[in-house]
């Protein structure tokens, strides 16, 4: 069985010194894209992970439908990788 790569929490002073060296996103441009997609969602929690080598934005909101929902967003380019209803 061969190892497999997991997600790992990036820390708060890594995350501010990935962010000014413009390795990731800030988290407000991402939000815009939220909101434009969950207009008026409640974001639940937020982090940064390391997740097979990708840095992506773990994303937790409430919609106004009162649907919760999971996302997961590079945080290098903004991509969508995951979005799915928590159940």
């Amino acid at each position: 069985m061969s190892p497999s790569l997991t997600a790992d929490d990036v820390g708060h002073e890594e995350a501010l010194r990935l962010r000014e060296q413009g390795l990731v996103l800030p988290f407000e441009t991402v939000l815009d894209a939220i909101h434009d997609r969950y207009p008026e969602a409640r974001l639940l929690e937020v982090e940064l992970e390391r997740d097979d080598g990708i840095l992506v934005y773990e994303i937790e909101l409430l919609t106004r439908e009162r649907v919760v929902r999971e996302l997961e967003i590079d945080a290098r380019d903004g991509t969508w990788l995951d979005d799915e209803r928590d159940d």
